[in-house]
């Protein structure tokens, strides 16, 4: 387990775990929860939570991830990440059911992803979204996730006991760059994201919706492993859209600026862009570039550059245009079924090509 300094680890690492932390003598304030209600809260939520597996295993990239039902016909909320790129994953229930998930549509703004999984007439529990909570500091909950892939099968998910902190901005990085998502978030005090964790839930003690745990980052200013979940304030409206069919995408955030290089000057040749996110397809290797001495191949889907997620030509653009000459880059591509790590080093100048 990673040590996050900025924050008290009360961890739990089974339902076992999670359960003794319920009912420590610590458990409660006085005016707090009953027991029995933190019980209820368990039994309601467990069922809630599902376990993801998909693209990943090698580059640092982990296999599963976590998620949570918001409908009884099976769609399910996760954060955007490499175990959707290929557009579906596996996705299994607390009961053990495995059934494959489609990716429906997310928003790169938040952070946020929609699955769809095929399970009809399956009558699934789910968070009802207009049954939510709020949280102030102080507010005792429980983080569920399949952190460190504890659970495969029917093995119920890990369940964290912590405490609210702060609802404050987010203001964190991966690798050199800031995190996507830069609104309000809940920071937990518990060791709750770890690999695997992000797309969890976080509850009250009594198993309402607070928020959705987030991916690893570091706090921008401490260089602290961060412990936080967005609050499902932020993600009812597009999470509502999507399923609906009615979501829109926000633009890109604009360089400031023309962009120093692109992804020619490294000798890329991308697919043409021609919807809004077109992924990040090499069409073709200029030779003797940066990306042929890496070992870069048409047909490679660019998946993570500097531990950013790649989630489109757009998106791509955007993270090389930031670059500096000399700059080594750390790219991770996917090749057929293996996700391969690879490096290379931008160029001290443009290539010169037509563009």
């Amino acid at each position: 387990m990673r040590v996050r300094t900025s924050f008290v680890p009360v961890a739990c690492l089974s339902l076992f775990a999670a359960w003794a932390c319920v009912h420590g003598p610590r458990a409660f304030a006085a005016d707090g929860p009953t027991s029995s209600a933190a019980d209820d809260g368990l039994d309601r939520s467990l069922p809630k939570v599902v376990k993801i597996f998909g693209a990943g295993g090698m580059g640092g990239l982990e296999d599963y991830g976590s998620g949570f039902l918001v409908s009884s016909s099976g769609y399910v909320v996760t954060v955007w990440s490499h175990l959707i790129d290929s557009g579906d994953a596996s996705v299994v229930l607390n009961d053990g059911r495995r059934f494959l998930a489609k990716f429906v549509k997310g928003d790169p703004s938040r952070d946020l992803a929609v699955l769809k999984v095929d399970a009809a007439d399956a009558d699934l529990p789910f968070f009802d979204l207009h049954e939510t909570a709020e949280a102030a500091p102080g507010t005792r909950v429980l983080a569920y996730s399949n952190m460190f892939k504890v659970a495969t099968g029917d093995e119920p998910v890990s369940v964290l006991h912590g405490v609210i902190s702060v609802r404050t901005r987010l203001s964190a990085r991966r690798g050199a760059y800031r995190a996507a998502y830069e609104g309000p978030v809940y920071v937990v005090d518990s060791v709750t994201n770890n690999p695997g964790a992000a797309g969890g839930a976080l509850t009250t003690l009594d198993g309402r919706l607070i928020g959705m745990l987030g991916r690893e980052l570091l706090n921008s200013e401490s260089n602290t492993w961060v412990n936080y979940a967005v609050p499902i304030s932020q993600l009812r409206g597009p999470i509502e859209d999507i399923i609906a069919g009615r979501f829109t995408p926000p633009p890109s955030k604009p360089l400031d600026g023309p962009p120093r290089f692109v992804a020619l000057d490294l000798g890329l040749v991308l697919v043409p862009d021609v919807v809004y996110r077109t992924p990040a397809y090499v069409d073709t290797v200029v030779a003797g570039s940066s990306a042929s001495k890496a070992g870069i191949r048409p047909e490679d889907l660019i998946v993570f550059v500097n531990d950013e997620l790649v989630q489109s030509n757009r998106a791509l653009k955007a993270i090389l245009g930031r670059l500096e000459p000399g700059d080594l880059i750390h790219v991770v591509v996917r090749r057929k079924d293996q996700l391969l790590p690879l490096d290379m080093r931008v160029p001290d100048r443009p290539l010169k090509q037509d563009r």
